[in-house]
């Protein structure tokens, strides 16, 4: 090497040992905080205080960082089998609870009066399946809902007018039922195969017109915007049934987007509680809330 070039490299090994105080390393790149889910987030069991006296049991999990929180309430389905009623848990629905944490959403999940440790009687039945009444059915399950909204808006760590319902079949029709109550503090809900009455043994949906009927009345007075989602191959309400719903609900004046999800497995009723469904839902869920940003 020339007698020049071994200089420079000697000067430049001096400038850096100089710009390096005595001790110090070079800074490794970060890492990344492991992503927030249900096994990790803080959580606590409540009981909600009812009109009828059951206490409504409900898990809430906790995001990190800085309250108050954004707040979805989680609602869930009625089995077609009312005798499974009484040992359902309190639910945790894993996917969505994690997608909800990762983006900042403090997570309620109430157990309606009727189910498992919440217990009470059962008032949510739509009555004989030939003449159903859909429309009440809806609006006993928003009463929990709406419950569960007064409480979480008078918590310090709620930011009261975030509050985004999510439900799944008679979850997702209460939902909407207390979309048409227009609750304070509510900016959306997400309708995941939302009805009542599907999976009878004998007729597969009792008498579906009247919940086409019942989501026209629900859409007269909601004012919230809402968005349907719907698996090809869903075994309790399937695409032309959830799509006269949600058009009697939005030509009645109500606000829905409706969403064609692809079959999923062999029922497409089961994406919302399925680990693998979320690759789905996700993306027309997340273009749904982005646009309530604007």
């Amino acid at each position: 090497m020339p007698a020049c070039r071994q200089a420079s490299v000697r000067l430049l090994c001096v400038a850096v040992l100089v710009l390096l105080p005595l001790g110090s390393t070079l800074p490794l790149p970060a890492t990344a905080a492991p992503a927030v889910t249900v096994e990790t987030a803080a959580q606590e069991i409540v009981g909600l205080a009812t009109r009828t006296g059951p206490m409504l049991q409900t898990r809430v999990l906790r995001p990190p960082g800085r309250e108050p929180f954004p707040l979805a309430i989680v609602s869930h389905g009625s089995p077609p089998d009312g005798s499974q009623r009484p040992s359902m848990e309190i639910p945790t629905f894993s996917a969505v609870s994690n997608w909800l944490l990762q983006r900042g959403y403090m997570v309620a999940l109430p157990l309606r009066r009727g189910y498992g440790r919440t217990g009470g009687p059962w008032l949510e039945n739509f009555g004989s399946c030939s003449s159903p009444d859909y429309y009440r059915a809806g609006m006993i399950t928003a009463q929990d809902i709406r419950t569960a909204i007064d409480y979480f808006r008078g918590r310090p760590e709620v930011q009261r007018d975030r509050i985004l319902l999510i439900g799944l079949s008679a979850g997702g029709w209460g939902s909407l039922a207390a979309a048409s109550q227009n609750p304070a503090g509510v900016f959306a809900v997400i309708n995941f195969a939302g009805g009542r009455g599907g999976g009878h043994p004998k007729v597969g949906n009792c008498a579906p017109q009247r919940l086409v009927d019942a989501a026209a009345r629900y859409g007269s007075t909601a004012r919230i915007p809402t968005l349907w989602l719907y698996a090809a191959n869903d075994s309790f309400f399937a695409p032309d049934l959830a799509r006269k719903m949600s058009g009697a609900f939005v030509r009645a004046g109500g606000r829905a987007e409706y969403v064609a999800l692809p079959a999923f497995g062999s029922d497409g009723h089961r994406l919302f509680g399925a680990a693998d469904g979320r690759a789905l839902w996700q993306p027309p869920v997340e273009t749904f809330l982005e646009t309530l940003k604007h």
